[in-house]
This record gives C-alpha cells, structure tokens and sequence, in this order.
C-alpha cells in the first residue's frame, strides 16, 4: 500500500496582503513549519479572517492533495508558491476520489475526521494572480478538503498519515452533488446520510434533497 504522507505543513495568521485588485485582510498567505500543535479549532499560530465563510470546528484544518500541483502548473504554465490553496497539510497519496467524508487519520499525535470538500473562495484567485483558477478547481473538484479535529496534538511536517477508520462517500461524489450532480436523488441521499458531513453542507444539500422528493 502507498504510504499517505505530509509534503508540506503550512500556517499563518491573517495580515492584509496588496493584491491587483486592492488590499485585503487574508490568512491565506501560509509559510512552512517544521512542526505546529493543532487544537480543537486549528494550528497554533494559524487563523482565518472571515469567519463566516472560513474555519469554526468543521474546518480546522485545510488540506490540499500534492499531486495536484503538477496540474496547475501544466494549465498555467508557471510554478506556485508554497500552500497556495491556503492549505494546512499538503498531502501524497490522498487525492479527492482516495479520501471519503469520514475518514480518520492519525497524524503525529493528532487525529482528524475529514468533513467536506473545500469550497474555495477568489481569494485563490488573487494570491496566485490566476484569474481562473476558483473557476477551475470547482470544474475539477480539485478543492481539497476540510476536517475537523477529534484529539489535539502535534503534527510534524513529514509525518505519515495513518487511516483508521474509512468512510464510505468520497470527498469527490460529495463535490459532484454539491456543484454538478445537483439533481441526483440517489448521490444526494448518499451524501446527506453521511452522519459526519459539516452541517452547513448537510443542511443545504437536505433542503435541496426535500425539494427534488417533493417535486417528484
């Protein structure tokens, strides 16, 4: 079996960044570290700032899919920065088709639950001057995903991810259902019976649910 792996850990705290299109107040701009302790609500030295569409429990920790990276740089044609999805753990071996909603993996001495794909914001956009690349990601359901975290620890930055309990809803259908399969009854029931998917997406994906039941 490929051994799942931490490529990267990232944090920062939110700062205003000068971007094109203005300044702006983001924690999306992460550095490198060797090693960081994760609590309940994230990495120590780590923060988001918009909180009403970034962080809280559900989304402690942002990872993003290594093998991706290549990707981006064919389609654009130039490199990227370090985390620039504004990614915690850049990880191998645990793309969005690999990893379900559910899943748990013990990192160093932290356990995580993986809890929805990203959503990402234009934020993204304007940290690597790529116009179309939020656009881009939902079309691909190259997001990466969110967690939340069941017991504190500390995570070094070449830890191996051990999975010790598997879902059965891969981050990837859950996308599908979100963005593009939004009429699919069965992918739908699927999805929202996830008894660990964020609460946001449970709600949204029920109410739509309750509509195409209701419809039919």
């Amino acid at each position: 079996m490929t051994a799942k792996k931490i490529v990267k850990l990232s944090i920062g705290r939110p700062k205003q960044m000068n971007y094109k299109e203005g300044e702006m107040l983001t924690g999306i701009d992460k550095k490198r570290v060797e090693s960081a302790h994760l609590g309940f609500d994230g990495f120590e030295g780590d923060d988001v700032a918009d909180k009403k569409h970034h962080g809280g429990p559900d989304r402690a920790v942002c990872v993003y899919p290594h093998e991706h990276y290549a990707f981006w740089e064919n389609e654009f044609g130039t490199g990227l920065p370090d985390a620039p999805f504004g990614e915690n753990l850049t990880v191998t071996n645990m793309t969005e088709r690999d990893v379900c909603v559910g899943d748990i993996y013990r990192i160093g001495s932290a356990l995580i639950q993986v809890t929805q794909g990203r959503m990402p914001c234009v934020t993204i956009n304007k940290q690597t001057q790529k116009q179309k690349l939020m656009k881009r990601m939902i079309d691909t359901g190259y997001t990466g995903y969110l967690c939340r975290v069941i017991e504190p620890g500390t995570i070094k930055h070449d830890d191996e991810v051990e999975c010790v309990e598997s879902g059965t809803v891969s981050v990837y259908e859950s996308h599908e259902a979100y963005y593009h399969d939004k009429e699919n009854i069965e992918l739908l029931k699927r999805v929202t019976a996830v008894d660990v998917l964020a609460d946001r997406w449970k709600t949204r994906l029920e109410e739509r649910l309750k509509r195409l039941m209701e419809g039919n």
